[in-house]
């Protein structure tokens, strides 16, 4: 995706327009642009929204949902059946409002974790590597035993937090625990 010279300010919301046809306009390049291109964008961390051309109706969660569903089908899917369809029963359930927090707050502490990793092993030559990722193991079980227990730990505010709700609805119908 080529830039236009005099562009706003890096970092600064990039629009695409969705039309009618199913075409994706990049109001800063002035160009079509395609699902792989929007992927890239997401990589980079680069802030966009995808609206509705005619009504200007916010579209990116569905261009988002759009790119993991080929993704998924791309061979090598992230989610198997069962979590697929556990995420489908918390839909309409008492816990849905806390249910995508906790996954956002967990999937930002494995990247965390990706980054760490990612600083250890900068500048290592193959040979490096190898005995990095032998030292790797105990390491990645630390990580993963705070990722868990971080998880616990989540999962245990929002048992809280739901707890703390239903005593408040109770008691403004004058009933009390």
């Amino acid at each position: 995706m080529k830039e236009k010279k005099g562009e706003a300010a890096a970092g600064a919301e990039r629009i695409i327009k969705k039309y009618p046809n199913r075409r994706l306009y990049d109001t800063r390049t002035s160009s079509y642009i395609t699902l792989t291109e929007i992927k890239q964008l997401v990589m980079e961390g680069a802030p966009f929204v995808v609206r509705d051309a005619k009504t200007s109706e916010d579209l990116t969660r569905s261009i988002l949902l759009q790119i993991i569903l080929e993704e998924e089908a791309g061979g090598s899917p992230m989610f198997s059946t069962s979590v697929l369809s556990n995420i489908i029963r918390f839909y309409g359930h008492a816990m849905q409002g806390f249910m995508g927090g906790y996954l956002e707050k967990n999937i930002q502490s494995l990247q965390d974790v990706q980054t760490k990793l990612a600083e250890q092993s900068k500048g290592l030559s193959p040979e490096m590597w190898t005995q990095f990722m032998a030292m790797q193991t105990p390491a990645m079980q630390g990580l993963v035993t705070q990722n868990l227990e971080q998880s616990q730990h989540l999962f245990v505010q929002m048992q809280e937090q739901m707890q703390k709700q239903t005593e408040q609805m109770l008691e403004s119908f004058g009933l009390k625990r």
